[in-house]
């Protein structure tokens, strides 16, 4: 018999985040190599807690923290960010 062990931690990405959830960053690749260095700009890399204070209505930008700064990011981008949500 074999125990299937579930992580607490589920796959998601970050677009698909309420706000007040936070997620750890688990893949940036399907991003463009721009909005990439971006983030890495502001020290957003995997591994990354992020958590989303705001939504914006009809697809509008997000509003995340990460590493004590707020920043704004395109709906349609953040969807393309993988996470795992704890």
């Amino acid at each position: 018999m074999t125990s299937h062990i579930q992580s607490p931690c589920t796959c998601k990405s970050l677009g698909h985040l309420k706000p007040g959830e936070a997620a750890y960053i688990t893949s940036l690749a399907r991003l463009s190599s721009a909005v990439s260095h971006r983030l890495l700009d502001l020290g957003v890399t995997i591994g990354t807690l992020v958590k989303v204070k705001r939504c914006s209505l009809l697809g509008g930008p997000l509003m995340l923290e990460a590493n004590g700064q707020l920043f704004g990011l395109r709906k349609v981008e953040a969807t393309l960010i993988e996470v795992d949500v704890c």
